[in-house]
């Protein structure tokens, strides 16, 4: 009795490490920044009520952004557990990557924290038959600015001077510019080691229209996926750059909130011109993101953010995941399930998650228009 008491409680046990588990074998992606089963709440993460599988079964591929990583994982987790005809497999790498990925017709869709830009969109005709991919906004969040200086806890930056560290022209962590901006603290003279993503990111693309659009004349670039400007380091994804950051000294990149919440990184407070700078916290994204239009045209949900708000409490370095998907043409042995999957990530539960994760929901009255496309995808 005491035996089989004993390999029941192993059993149990090893269970309990395969379900914990599970969150990092589905991303099967080059990021890895995990969780538990809750996310960084310690709330569930779903309630198997909330989705409907209908008729998805085998395998469904996508791939793209690693900034939705920590997002789609928990969404496959629960979706998975609900729906054991379908495994779901994102790899996280980056949006440029997922685009590529789309256009070439080996994922049911595609996460980009871009829109497709109109050669992209011509390129996915010949994938999508009858139709082309369009852009359905799915996960909203802050792109946190993490650093890392010794006996430095807070720190104030605005976007000239930002623009001017991730333009190599602001080199030490003392310069008066930077000093102007946090009075009281004392700066050590270290040299500034800022990092960068080395492929393809619409991270990097948003990080850009946020430099742009708040400090034109010190940030020339024009916004895209291609890390623009000289100097720094490069480091591959968001958790390339975190891990650079936690572990140099002097240190500074851009990375989406969760990469700074799981390993305990500081993030950069953002003066925007309010009466207080600005925290990057899911719900001061959510008042940026709340501002945003429709700029696409049909069922194509490409959005228009404001990056130079000054508007109080909103954190004005966002960016909006769009899962790519074809609007007419979309494989018939996929469809069933990209319709399922993303009818729950577009769901009240499947929001609440981003919410709960350090993420920022779609506005609800642009989550409904998501809904309905969804539901017409053919």
């Amino acid at each position: 009795m005491k035996l089989q008491r004993k390999n029941m409680l192993r059993a149990s046990a090893l269970g309990a490490l395969v379900v914990s588990g599970a969150l990092v074998l589905t991303a099967c992606g080059s990021d890895d920044n995990t969780k538990n089963d809750a996310g960084a709440s310690g709330k569930p993460s779903a309630a198997v009520g909330d989705i409907k599988c209908d008729d998805a079964k085998g395998k469904l591929l996508a791939s793209g952004s690693s900034a939705q990583k920590n997002a789609v994982d928990l969404w496959v987790k629960a979706y998975m557990a609900a729906c054991p005809g379908i495994e779901v497999n994102y790899k996280s790498s980056s949006s440029g990557e997922g685009i590529v990925a789309f256009n070439q017709g080996t994922v049911g869709f595609a996460g980009s924290d871009s829109a497709l830009k109109p050669d992209a969109v011509e390129e996915s005709k010949k994938i999508c038959t009858g139709g082309q991919g369009i852009d359905l906004p799915m996960v909203g969040g802050p792109i946190a600015i993490g650093f890392n200086v010794a006996g430095v806890d807070k720190l104030v930056l605005d976007a000239p001077t930002l623009a001017a560290i991730f333009n190599d022209k602001i080199k030490k962590w003392d310069d008066e510019a930077i000093k102007k901006l946090n009075p009281g603290v004392t700066l050590p003279s270290t040299a500034i080691q800022a990092f960068h993503r080395s492929e393809d990111s619409g991270t990097t693309e948003n990080l850009g229209k946020y430099l742009k659009a708040a400090a034109p004349e010190a940030w020339t670039y024009e916004a895209a996926k291609k890390w623009p400007a000289p100097g720094g380091q490069a480091a591959s994804g968001s958790a390339g750059v975190a891990s650079q950051v936690k572990a140099v000294d002097g240190a500074i990149g851009y990375f989406e909130l969760s990469y700074a919440s799981s390993q305990s990184i500081k993030t950069v407070d953002v003066a925007t011109g309010a009466a207080t700078p600005v925290k990057a916290t899911g719900e001061n994204a959510s008042k940026a993101i709340a501002a945003a239009k429709i700029s696409g045209t049909g069922d194509d949900l490409a959005l228009k953010l404001d990056y130079a708000t000054k508007a109080e409490g909103a954190y004005p370095i966002v960016l909006v995941t769009y899962e790519v998907v074809c609007d007419k043409g979309n494989k018939a042995e996929t469809l069933p399930a990209v319709k399922s999957f993303l009818n729950y990530t577009a769901s009240d539960a499947g929001q609440k998650i981003l919410l709960d994760n350090g993420y920022a929901p779609i506005p609800a009255e642009i989550n409904a228009k998501v809904r309905e496309v969804i539901a017409k995808l053919a």
